[in-house]
């Protein structure tokens, strides 16, 4: 194997801390050029994301309130893989309890690192047509604070050039999905 491409050696591996999304480890590893460190990595089960798209061509986005960063993010609606779960089953219960819309058509856009610097999840990112308003309100988990929004893909994208706070998994993904979008 070419020098470089050789995987770095696992010397140490600590747990520390084990969350019910997603566990933080320490990973001492020595690299094909023999150097050694520490690497930490979140671990995380993955997400699935849908871009959800209206008969009249409107995106269905949320604005959700995100702890980390002290604000709302524009968003499109998302939620994590549970174990042993298909993505594509994942964003089908999300985007109704997020939303509530369902949706009668599905493609999907591929997947993506999130933040492959720190963490190894992987986005799913899934193209949501033929919607549904459904008759009862959004069931949202008790630790969201949302509200749907509907824009369309000019000012999605007029938004996000004029810096208004949208996430990185929306971004790429409306990326991925400008080809099917008029």
């Amino acid at each position: 194997m070419p020098k470089g491409l050789e995987p770095p050696q696992l010397l140490k591996q600590r747990l520390l801390y084990q969350g019910r999304r997603f566990h933080f480890e320490v990973n001492s590893l020595r690299l094909p050029n023999k150097s050694e460190g520490d690497w930490e990595c979140i671990r995380h089960p993955g997400g699935a994301l849908a871009i959800p798209v209206t008969a009249e061509g409107k995106l269905v986005l949320v604005r959700q309130y995100r702890f980390a960063v002290a604000g709302r993010l524009l968003e499109f609606p998302a939620g994590t893989v549970e174990p042993l779960e298909d993505p594509a089953d994942t964003i089908k219960r999300e985007i109704e309890e997020e939303t509530g819309y369902r949706a009668h058509q599905w493609q999907s856009l591929g997947e993506f690192p999130l933040a492959p610097g720190y963490s190894d999840e992987f986005i799913y990112a899934f193209l949501a047509q033929d919607l549904e308003k459904l008759e009862t309100p959004p069931q949202q988990d008790a630790d969201e604070d949302m509200e749907t929004v509907l824009m369309t893909p000019q000012e999605l994208e007029q938004a996000i050039l004029s810096g208004e706070p949208v996430d990185a998994k929306s971004i790429s993904s409306f990326f991925l999905a400008r080809p099917f979008l008029s």
